[in-house]
C-alpha cells in the first residue's frame, strides 16, 4: 500500500526549476534510498516533502492526505519524521530539551519521551542533561534521529545520515534504519551518498539527475551502469 505518493511534482527557486514533474511512490514497509550527484535536487525533494520550501505545482498526498499547501507541522502530526543533512540540533539546549522539542509535534500530545529513543540510543539516556553541542558528531545524529523518533513517526526521512561520520557510528545507525523499519513498522525515505551503505540499508532507490528521477527499482537493480552514468565523480 502506498504511504507517501508524489505526483507531478514540480519546485522552483526564482526563475530557476530545481524539480520536473517528480513522481514517487513509497509503499508502507520500505526503505526508499534517493540517490544522486550533489546538487540534483534530492534536499529540494525532502525539503518540499516536509513543508519547508513551497512546491511550484503537483501533488503530494501522505495516507490520503493532501499535503501539497499544508504546514510543516501538520505533516509532522501526521507522522513524518524528518532528521535534515547537518543535522541540526539545537546546541545550546541540553539532550532533553531536544528531545523535547519533538513532543510539540505528537497527534497524542504524551509529554514524556518514548523509552524506545533510550532503547535504541542508549547513549542518549547517560547525557541528558549535556548541552546538545557538547555532543560528538556520532552523538549529535543518534539525538537528531532520536528528536524525529520521538514523533512516533509512520514514515522516517533522513538526509545524508552518515556524513562525517566514523564507519563503527556508520554501521550502527545503518543497523538501527532496518531495526526501525523491521521492528517499529517504520518506514523509511533517505538520501545518501554511501553505495555500499545504500545497498545494505535500501530496498529500492530512485536517482534523480538535474531535478528528474531517471532511473529507480529494487535495490538489486542498481547497477554498475547505473553508477557509472548517475553517481559516478
Amino acid at each position: 500500500m502506498s504511504l507517501l505518493a508524489i505526483k507531478d511534482l514540480n519546485q522552483a527557486y526564482g526563475g530557476s526549476r530545481t524539480l520536473w514533474d517528480i513522481n514517487i511512490e513509497i509503499q508502507s514497509g520500505s526503505r526508499m534510498c534517493l540517490m544522486g550527484r550533489n546538487g540534483m535536487g534530492k534536499t529540494t525533494l525532502l525539503k518540499c516533502i516536509m513543508g519547508l520550501i513551497p512546491a511550484l505545482s503537483g501533488k503530494i498526498m501522505f495516507q490520503n492526505n493532501d499535503l501539497l499547501r499544508a504546514p510543516t507541522e501538520r505533516r509532522a502530526r501526521l507522522g513524518i519524521g524528518y532528521v535534515p543533512q547537518g543535522r541540526e540540533i539545537f546546541p545550546q539546549l541540553t539532550v532533553r530539551e531536544n528531545l523535547e522539542v519533538g513532543l510539540a509535534g505528537r497527534r497524542d500530545k504524551q509529554p514524556t519521551i518514548p523509552e524506545q529513543v533510550f532503547d535504541l540510543f542508549p547513549v542518549l539516556k547517560q547525557m541528558l542533561g549535556r548541552r546538545g553541542g557538547d555532543l560528538s558528531g556520532g552523538q549529535q545524529q543518534q539525538l537528531a534521529i532520536g528528536r524525529a523518533l520521538v514523533l512516533k513517526p509512520k514514515l522516517l526521512i533522513l538526509d545524508e545520515p552518515t556524513e562525517g561520520l566514523q564507519p563503527n557510528i556508520v554501521q550502527e545507525i545503518g543497523d538501527i534504519i532496518v531495526q526501525l523499519n523491521s521492528e517499529a513498522d517504520v518506514t523509511v525515505m533517505l538520501v545518501e551518498q554511501k553505495l555500499l551503505f545504500a545497498r545494505k540499508v535500501a530496498s529500492e532507490f530512485r536517482i534523480l539527475e538535474k531535478g528528474r528521477c531517471v532511473v529507480g527499482g529494487a535495490i538489486e537493480e542498481l547497477s554498475d551502469d547505473h553508477v557509472r552514468e548517475h553517481l559516478a565523480v
